[in-house]
Formats: C-alpha cells, structure tokens, sequence
C-alpha cells in the first residue's frame, strides 16, 4: 500500500515509515519480488553502491481494486438501453471484425492447422488468456482459456462468446471444425475448444 501511494521506495524509506529496520523491510521486499509483485531498479547517488528502489509490477498493481469491469458493463448496459440492442449487435460485430483482420495478419505465415493452432494460442495469451494448446491422440487439437479477461462483459452480453467462436472458426480454416466443449460462463473452470481437421466427427456445440 505504501509503495501504491508514494511510489517506488528504497528499503530503508519502507522501513521507516512502517517502524521496523531497513534489513526487515528489505526482506519482506525479497520475498514479494520472488512473488512478482514487486522489482527493484538501481539508483546511483554519489559514491558508493547504488541504491534500491522497489516499485510495484503489474501483477502487484493488479492487487489493488480495479472498476474497469464493472463499467464495461455500465457500457454495454447504456448502449442496449440508450440505442437498443441492433446497436448492441453493431459494437459486437465490429469487434469481431476488428479481432479476426489482427488475427488473420498475425497467422499470414502460418500454413498448416498445427501451425495456426499455435500463433492463435499465442495470441490469446497475449491478450491474457492464460492459453494452452496440445495435438491429441486422434489428431485433432485442443486448445484451453484458462483465464477470461472480458468474462464481465461476456456475462452481460454473451454474444461476445458467439462471436469469439465464430473467429476462431474463421481464422482456422474451412480445413477445421471448431467445438466449445467447456464454458466459463456455464460454470466450468476454463473454456475450452476442440479443434478437429474438417471432415473428421465432431458433435454438435
């Protein structure tokens, strides 16, 4: 908390201001750098060692309240009340628009399913995804959401999940048959996709 109100702080401004010693408080900063949520840069002033000044990472940053979701819902909910829900639709579709053309030019040298796979696993970790991909014993693919960072916004309009998949079977190929088989918002853990060469069996989503 101190260091999210001042701002990056050596050991010996921590420990001053939380009345411990200069060692203890380095420690306590050890021990959350080794969490991630905490990296130090060096200060050089004068002769000497340089100095150590602890700021928080983004994982840290992240500790603290963040009501972007909240008014991403506020969002969608004044635009389906203000404008109706075609207007709803448009912002949707031209994100799904927006989304399959970063797609397509990320994937350009990506010239088989595998390898398509691959560049659309990466992408979706980018955008914190937390993704996984893995080829499976018959030969098709799945590929795992651990994470759903717009999951706020896909509970109040789930037509952002209509349109993700419809994506993924774009940017895929007509060579691939695209399936949800698990739901975050249908209360399981991750969403998951099966990913089968067009042509083999795949049950209906």
């Amino acid at each position: 908390m101190l260091i999210k109100m001042r701002g990056a702080m050596t050991s010996a401004a921590l420990g001053a201001a939380l009345g411990i010693t200069a060692e203890a408080a380095r420690q306590q900063l050890v021990r959350l750098g080794d969490a991630g949520l905490v990296e130090f840069s060096a200060e050089r002033k004068g002769v000497g060692r340089p100095s150590r000044r602890w700021q928080l990472t983004e994982a840290g940053a992240a500790r603290f309240p963040d009501t972007h979701a909240a008014l991403t819902v506020q969002l969608l909910d004044i635009v389906r009340d203000a404008l109706g829900d075609t207007a709803l639709d448009s912002v949707i579709s031209e994100r799904e628009r927006r989304t399959l053309a970063a797609y397509r030019g990320a994937m350009s040298d990506a010239a088989t399913l595998q390898d398509r796979v691959k560049a659309l696993t990466a992408m979706r970790s980018e955008e914190g995804y937390m993704a996984a991909s893995w080829q499976q014993d018959d030969g098709s693919y799945m590929l795992v959401e651990n994470h759903c960072p717009i999951c706020a916004a896909a509970t109040a309009c789930q037509g952002f999940c209509r349109a993700e998949l419809a994506v993924f079977q774009e940017v895929l190929g007509s060579g691939a048959e695209v399936r949800r088989s698990e739901h975050i918002l249908a209360g399981a853990r991750r969403c998951a996709y099966e990913i089968r060469p067009a042509g083999k069996e795949v049950s209906a989503d």
